[in-house]
């Protein structure tokens, strides 16, 4: 039977292990733990009592209070749909210039409407609208149907080249690979349209201004006007502007020349309510202003 052995330092029992020469004193649990050990026992055999807790298959204890979060996020909805009506009915039925002049009412716009634009148009677009590589920046103030929001919202609604029955239709014939042009004429009018845009040509390209601008004339005036500012009724890009869809640079031109481009926009008026359309008509609509 083991002796019991007081630390002659502490006179506190040991409990008889020894590490190297190291004796282990028998200390108690401190009494702080044990009332905490208790307080949450209790405390989680009364939430058990009271509220929703233990999976029964099927279904679950319900509580002597009889609470249901799901009940209770169903209110929360409920009432943010009530508050949230009080100006999305009134962008529902006013008209856009009334709406665009209530600066209480654009600010629902702004909030909502980015929210709106990085869930669903950001993707191609960018966060800011400022677009890439074959989608247009929307910052920039440069349109193809037209920038006003009764505009915008129809593209919305309806997309580019989308599946919609009434989508708005674009596309850029393929000059070169449909044998419409040669080769050198495309060159001709590739360097023209830079120029359009402000670019200063090379001294190979200076030489060919002439024959493209009549190569411009012949075949592309019909659609981005004799001067290449565009047209918004086919939704014929400006040329003279510095905001290029596929790119500026000589290449660019002459690939799009050359193969044509078509660009797509889903249609959205499947998948956004009306009100929503119209939020993001008029929230794309203040997109660069601090630019412009």
């Amino acid at each position: 039977m083991a002796t019991e052995r007081h630390d002659p330092v502490t006179g506190r029992l040991t409990t008889g292990h020894e590490w190297n020469g190291i004796e282990e004193l028998e200390t108690p649990i401190p009494r702080v733990v044990i009332f905490f050990l208790i307080a949450g026992t209790l405390f989680a055999i009364g939430y058990w009592l009271l509220m929703p807790a233990w999976p029964l298959g099927w279904t679950y204890t319900r509580g002597l209070l009889g609470i249901d979060q799901r009940n209770v996020v169903t209110r929360q909805v409920e009432q943010a749909a009530v508050s949230r009506a009080v100006w999305t009915d009134r962008i529902a039925t006013e008209d856009f210039a009334a709406i665009a002049a209530d600066e209480d009412l654009m600010r629902h716009v702004r909030d909502t409407g980015r929210t709106l634009f990085v869930d669903n148009c950001a993707v191609c677009h960018g966060v800011r609208g400022t677009g890439g590589p074959g989608f247009p920046n929307l910052a920039a103030g440069s349109w193809l149907w037209g920038g006003d929001p009764e505009t915008i919202a129809e593209t919305i609604n309806v997309g580019i080249n989308s599946t919609d029955e009434d989508t708005r239709i674009s596309q850029m014939m393929a000059f070169g690979r449909d044998g419409v042009l040669e080769i050198e004429d495309i060159r001709s009018v590739a360097a023209y349209v830079r120029s359009l845009s402000g670019q200063q040509p090379g001294e190979a390209d200076q030489a060919r201004l002439p024959a493209g601008k009549e190569v411009f004339a012949a075949n592309c005036a019909s659609c981005h006007g004799e001067e290449g500012k565009g047209m918004v009724e086919v939704g014929a890009p400006d040329l003279t502007d510095d905001n290029w869809i596929y790119g500026g640079d000589e290449q660019s031109v002459f690939t799009t020349i050359y193969s044509g481009r078509q660009g797509h926009m889903p249609h959205w008026q499947d998948r956004l309510s009306p009100t929503d359309i119209r939020i993001l008509a008029l929230y794309v609509g203040t997109l660069g202003e601090g630019e412009r």
